[in-house]
């Protein structure tokens, strides 16, 4: 592993440090090192159609989920006032926070799993600061124009074409960036309602803040900060190398074939010159988002978007060369000359088959106990405030309150009955069967009485049984909870 270390040219600031350590002297040393901006080129090839593929695919699913309608309600909500959260069919309430985690253990495992297999395909494909970065460099092409039209603009002093120009960008940048938060918003409030409340200036404070809030990240993150963001905010840069080895598929320079590097016609023979395959274009920095060059190794920086692979395969096809002196490849790969199907072979290794088999077997519990979820759920909760009471004829009564969750898109009836205690009764309103809306949490009290002296005092277990009642009275499916009853002395 100590190989993968990411490599780079030593800073001005390293070379004073080192300098002063050997002299005695302090320095101070800032954990922010600032650089000129980043003009990234314009690029086309396979990798960029598949980053392009992955931005349609995940805004369309981003900006389109909340604008779905399922069983007269959105089909994706996430209602915090009413604590229920909608997904599709699925309805889940604050108790079932497990499937959350479940959740999140499982993108976890999912990000190692791809890390170790081909290093960060997230960040470089799939993550919101590589897409929308994407969405508004994008923008900044198609107003300003390429790279080095945009340098000239930006060393340009102020005029009506820079002014126009820039305010369109940042208009357009803004309209994105707005949207982008009220689509956010719209997961936890319905979004047609959202609309509404924008159209008739009506929106609430709470909903004014969060589209703000979040569409002025986007606006930052994507349109100011970009790479900074992957360089010194994401802690998935910094412990990256710890998910990877020999064997991960990471973006390479080919050093045995690309040096010594140096410019040349297309009509010369490199070998006639003593040069390697690169011609020392610099396309490959140029068109980095986080401004790297490659050739010296594996960075932190790289977020392995592959950029630099097929802006340097169309180089190598303007020069006659073939393809592949930046690309995709492993160390033992590059080590030992081996095929790109030998390095696929390798895959298959004990650290990603521990990943793929926890992963598929936490895959596989979680969404199969979704799958076998009792849509009804029954909480019991005692009177804290009376243990026990003398009612009537001298029996003894305990009051309960018993949650009833429905979790479907019927009304559903519930019975209410009690076993395990000798003797008890169960005393509620309509008979102990109770009606619950659609998705709905109905709290009801019941109380359970006892015939004087039939129990020792302390207390004794029993259990509510909670029985859904099909349209033709019959059982549909029952819930059992336990519960104690209180004897007084």
């Amino acid at each position: 592993m100590s190989n993968m270390t990411p490599t780079r040219e030593p800073s001005e600031v390293a070379r004073r440090t080192h300098q002063a350590v050997a002299s005695d002297e302090a320095v101070t040393v800032s954990l922010y090192q600032s650089q000129a901006k980043i003009y990234a080129r314009a690029v086309t090839g396979f990798f960029t159609n598949w980053r392009w593929f992955f931005v349609w695919a995940t805004q369309i699913v981003f900006y389109g989920l909340p604008w779905l309608s399922l069983h007269e309600r959105q089909a994706v909500l996430f209602d915090l006032e009413a604590r229920r959260f909608y997904i599709f069919n699925l309805i889940l309430y604050p108790q079932d926070f497990i499937y959350l985690t479940g959740l999140l253990i499982i993108s976890a495992l999912s990000l190692f799993l791809f890390t170790a297999v081909a290093g960060r395909l997230w960040c470089g494909y799939a993550c919101p600061q590589t897409v929308y970065t994407e969405i508004f460099m994008w923008i900044e092409h198609k107003v300003e124009g390429d790279r080095s039209a945009r340098m000239r603009l930006d060393k340009h002093t102020w005029n009506a074409n820079r002014a126009v120009r820039k305010a369109t960008k940042h208009g357009l940048w803004l309209l994105v960036a707005l949207w982008t938060g009220a689509t956010f918003v719209g997961y936890f409030t319905p979004m047609r309602d959202l609309m509404g409340s924008v159209v008739t200036n009506a929106l609430g404070p709470w909903q004014t803040f969060w589209v703000i809030f979040y569409g002025f990240a986007t606006y930052g993150n994507a349109g100011f900060m970009r790479e900074q963001v992957c360089k010194y905010m994401c802690p998935y840069a910094r412990f990256q190398s710890a998910m990877f080895d020999k064997d991960t598929m990471i973006v390479t320079y080919d050093e045995n074939r690309g040096e010594p590097r140096g410019a040349r016609k297309k009509s010369d023979d490199p070998s006639e010159l003593n040069l390697g395959s690169c011609i020392d274009c610099t396309m490959c920095v140029q068109v980095c988002p986080t401004g790297i060059d490659i050739r010296n190794g594996l960075q932190y920086e790289c977020i392995g978007c592959g950029a630099c692979i097929d802006v340097c395969d169309e180089v190598m096809e303007k020069m006659g060369y073939a393809r592949g002196l930046v690309k995709y490849a492993t160390q033992n790969g590059m080590a030992n000359g081996w095929s790109k199907a030998q390095m696929l072979r390798r895959t298959l290794r004990p650290r990603v088959l521990v990943y793929t088999s926890i992963l598929v077997l936490i895959t596989v519990a979680l969404f199969t106990n979704l799958f076998l979820r009792d849509p009804m759920r029954v909480d019991v909760i005692r009177d804290r405030g009376a243990l026990a009471r003398m009612v009537e004829k001298g029996w003894v009564e305990n009051v309960y309150r018993l949650q009833l969750m429905n979790a479907t898109e019927q009304t559903q009836h519930y019975a209410v009955h009690i076993q395990g205690l000798d003797g008890a009764v169960l005393t509620a309103d309509d008979d102990g069967v109770f009606a619950v809306l659609p998705a709905e949490l109905r709290a009801v009290a019941v109380a359970v009485r006892v015939p004087p002296m039939s129990h020792a005092p302390g207390s004794h277990p029993l259990q509510f049984v909670v029985r859904a009642l099909t349209d033709t009275g019959t059982d549909g499916g029952s819930v059992t909870e336990s519960s104690t009853f209180v004897m007084p002395r």
